[in-house]
C-alpha cells in the first residue's frame, strides 16, 4: 500500500444503532452506503458493516491500483466493529466464523453492472468450523466450493477464454459429474465428499490458469475482493451502462462490506438478495440450490461495502 494522509477517513462503519455516515453522503459512500448509514441512525435493524469510500477508488486508479497505507488499519477497525456486534471472529477456526460479502455501490444505481463477492473468509480451516457450527457438512463444503468459483472468476480472472464454449469452473463440475455419475445430475445430488473433491479441482484450476495458489488468508481475500470491486467500475458492462444512462466515469465507486446472512447452529442462513452463491438452507436441509453459481448479479450501485455473511 502506498502512503497517504493519516488524517483521511476511508472507512465508515455502521451497526448497533450507530453510523459514521448519513443519507446525505452519497458522493462519498454511494447510495447504498449512505442509505444503510441513515437507516442505522434512525434505529432500523440494519446488520453491521462498513463502507470503503469513493476516495479510495480514486486513489486506487491514480496510484497504479494500490491502496492508501492507512486503509489497512481502518479496515481492521471496521472488521473488529462487526466482530463485536456479531459475536464472531473473521478467520476464526472455532465457533461460527465471520464470513463477509463485499459489494459495490455508487451515488446513482447501476443494477447488476459491477461485481460482488460472497462467503469471503472461508478457507481450509474455517470451512471445518462451519461444518461443526451448522452440523451440515455438505452445506459448508458447498459454500466453500461456490466461494472459490466466485472469487476465482471475479477476482482472479479465471474465465472463459477465446475458443472455449463454457466457463472453466462449469466445465470442471460437468466433467466430475460424468466421471463419477456417468451423466448429468442436479447440483443438489452432489454429496459432501463430492463438494470436497470439487474444492480440490477448483483450486487446481486456479493454479493452472493463474500460476498462483488460491488465497487461504481471509485478509488477502478481502484486499483482493475490494480491488476487484473497484476494478469492475471499468468493466465493459459498467462502461456501456454509464454511457446509456449519462453517468459520469468520474463518479468512482465506494466499496461496502455489510452483513447479508447469519449462519448459526439453530438458524438457516438467509439468501443474499438476488445472489445464489449460498444455499437457502443449512441445518434444516442437506440440499442446496440446484444450479451452479456462474457470476453474482446483484442490485448493487458502485461503491464497496463489507458485511458479515
Amino acid at each position: 500500500m502506498a502512503k497517504a494522509s493519516k488524517s483521511t477517513k476511508y472507512v465508515y462503519t455502521w451497526g448497533n444503532k450507530k453510523a459514521d455516515g448519513d443519507g446525505s453522503m452519497k458522493a462519498l459512500l454511494g447510495g447504498k452506503g449512505a442509505n444503510l448509514a441513515e437507516m442505522t441512525r434512525i434505529g432500523l435493524p440494519v446488520p453491521p458493516g462498513f463502507t470503503i469510500t469513493t476516495e479510495v477508488c480514486t486513489y486506487y486508479y491514480a496510484h497504479r491500483k494500490t491502496y492508501p497505507t492507512e486503509l489497512q488499519r481502518q479496515m481492521e477497525a471496521g472488521v473488529a466493529n462487526m466482530e463485536k456486534i456479531m459475536g464472531t471472529k473473521f478467520g476464526s477456526t472455532s465457533g461460527t466464523p465471520l464470513l463477509v460479502a463485499v459489494r459495490s455501490g455508487a451515488r446513482d444505481s447501476m443494477p447488476g453492472m459491477m461485481d460482488t463477492i460472497l462467503n469471503l473468509g472461508l478457507n481450509d480451516q474455517t470451512v471445518l468450523a462451519l461444518v461443526k457450527a451448522t452440523g451440515n457438512e455438505r452445506f459448508a463444503w458447498d459454500c466453500y466450493r461456490r466461494f472459490i468459483q466466485m472469487y476465482g472468476d471475479v477476482v482472479l480472472g479465471v474465465q472463459k477464454r477465446e475458443g472455449e464454449d463454457h466457463e472453466p469452473f462449469e466445465t470442471v463440475i460437468e466433467g466430475f459429474k460424468h466421471e463419477k455419475y456417468h451423466g448429468d445430475i442436479e447440483d443438489s445430488k452432489l454429496t459432501a465428499e463430492d463438494q470436497q473433491e470439487l474444492v480440490k479441482r477448483f483450486k487446481a484450476l486456479v493454479k493452472e490458469r493463474t500460476g498462483k495458489v488460491f488465497p487461504n488468508d481471509p485478509w488477502d481475500q478481502l484486499r483482493g475482493a475490494a480491488g476487484a470491486v473497484f476494478s469492475s467500475w471499468m468493466n465493459d458492462r459498467a462502461i456501456v451502462y454509464r454511457r446509456k444512462n449519462n453517468i459520469p466515469t468520474e463518479w468512482e465507486p465506494p466499496s461496502t462490506c455489510r452483513r447479508w446472512c447469519s449462519v448459526t447452529p439453530a438458524t438457516p442462513p438467509v439468501p443474499v438478495w438476488r445472489s445464489r452463491a449460498i444455499p437457502r438452507t443449512a441445518r434444516t436441509s442437506s440440499t442446496a440450490n440446484s444450479s451452479s453459481t456462474r457470476r453474482a448479479k446483484t442490485s448493487s450501485p458502485a461503491c464497496a461495502l463489507l458485511s458479515p455473511c
